[in-house]
């Protein structure tokens, strides 16, 4: 291993380079976590553009010397940890750089739409020949085969067609009635965690002996896989399960109450808590009416037992509650807005809101990942980077050459080489 091969970041993915041609959120998500494991990502973007979401603001961080606008609070999101290479792969000299990247990556990870990456020479089929140890991640919206495989996608629309917004929201017969979506891209993040668990176990495979192989993300299959008991619920019956607000549609009561000063939780999973909770309640009657005596009474005879505890749980505080049901052994907590979610002492205590570094702003906040290793703790080295910040440094290191060599180098190449196969290009190239 030469100098500039030898792990610059530390880890359980420490010596794991990864070339990271994603943007917005899916692809973004997957590679922030390798990176909190240690892995190095260098973060290709467009010249003068970079990720998109950079411009999906307000809210902006602020240069700390010009006081102007740089980059949304959406990039920083999901960029920490990364080098930011600004190279234009359109250009033969921008896919030749590229691809002598590659040549010293264990992952390449892309979200363009199938068949995007062909004409770059960038993808999977393109690089395989040459590069046999590679392992290539691709995150599309409906996976690589499939008559929706062309189709662009997008969280919203993923939740809407995998079924998760036609569980979530208000039950028919309430006001406010109608599928709603989450507060958060849960399609994306979860595609991101799908393809981050794809790309270690793949990276093991290799490690093995097994080479690398094309990893194959659909948002539309990861949506549907987390459907979880609401799919098995619909498989098990053949009846499409339906919204129920904030109910459960196996337990009950396992929701949200009102009480005198907001609205609190409780989550009640069987019937020794169920007793505990009406007991506290001073109301022993209800754990003894035959309405309620098991979980399926429980949830089949709901509509008269969440009104009355309806009325039971407006009659205290939220922490007046709290205290009760943790006396009790209860689950039960506040409906925190997320200011309150900062300010609360277990997320204190678990140290989830950081500050990072930050090469434009001075720093900037981000929230801890929430793995914790006894004997490889995450270590957060920046915050996300400014467009291009690492370009020369890292094709420096990397390539061997500073960024001008680097760029004369590619130039210098027969056009017949540039617009070559990846494959009829030498693999270690400086």
């Amino acid at each position: 291993m030469t100098e500039k091969d030898k792990p610059v970041f530390s880890g359980p993915l420490a010596g794991v380079r990864v070339l990271d041609l994603t943007r917005v959120l899916a692809g973004p998500w997957a590679t922030q976590a390798l990176a909190d494991m240690g892995a190095e990502i260098i973060k290709i973007e467009q010249p003068g553009s970079g990720d998109d979401t950079r411009r999906m603001g307000p809210p902006f961080i602020r240069d700390k010397d010009t006081g102007q606008d740089t980059d949304a609070a959406y990039f920083l999101a999901c960029n920490r940890g990364k080098q930011s290479v600004a190279i234009d792969i359109a250009t033969l000299e921008g896919q030749a750089l590229v691809r002598a990247l590659v040549a010293k990556c264990d992952v390449l990870v892309e979200n363009f739409k199938v068949g995007g990456l062909v004409k770059y020479g960038l993808d999977f089929d393109s690089l395989k020949a040459q590069f046999p140890d590679l392992v290539y991640c691709s995150i599309t919206g409906f996976g690589q085969t499939g008559p929706y495989r062309k189709r662009a996608g997008y969280d919203y629309l993923i939740q809407g067609m995998g079924g998760l917004m036609s569980v979530t929201g208000e039950r028919d017969d309430r006001p406010g009635a109608g599928p709603q979506r989450t507060g958060v891209a849960l399609a994306d993040i979860m595609a991101g965690m799908y393809a981050a668990l794809a790309m270690v176990s793949a990276l093991r495979h290799r490690d093995n002996g097994g080479g690398g192989q094309h990893i194959d993300i659909g948002l539309l299959d990861v949506q549907v896989s987390v459907l979880a008991n609401q799919a098995m619920n619909f498989l098990t019956t053949g009846v499409p399960p339906k919204r129920t607000g904030n109910g459960h549609p196996n337990i009950a009561p396992y929701q949200s109450f009102p009480a005198s000063d907001g609205h609190l939780i409780l989550a009640v999973g069987n019937d020794a808590q169920f007793m505990r909770m009406v007991k506290a309640m001073n109301r022993s009657d209800i754990g003894e009416d035959p309405r309620y005596l098991t979980g399926a009474l429980r949830l089949k005879n709901s509509d008269t037992l969440i009104p009355l505890m309806d009325s039971i749980t407006a009659t205290r505080t939220i922490d007046e509650w709290v205290r009760v049901m943790e006396a009790v052994d209860v689950p039960c907590g506040p409906i925190n807005t997320i200011d309150r979610v900062f300010a609360d002492p277990q997320v204190k205590a678990r140290g989830i809101q950081m500050e990072l570094p930050h090469s434009a702003a001075g720093s900037v906040p981000s929230v801890a990942n929430p793995i914790r290793f006894s004997a490889t703790p995450v270590r957060y080295r920046n915050g996300p980077p400014t467009l291009g910040e690492h370009t020369d440094a890292v094709l420096q290191r990397i390539l061997g050459a500073d960024h001008q060599a680097v760029r004369a180098w590619s130039a210098s190449q027969p056009k017949e080489v540039l617009a070559a196969k990846p494959g009829e290009i030498e693999k270690e190239r400086p």
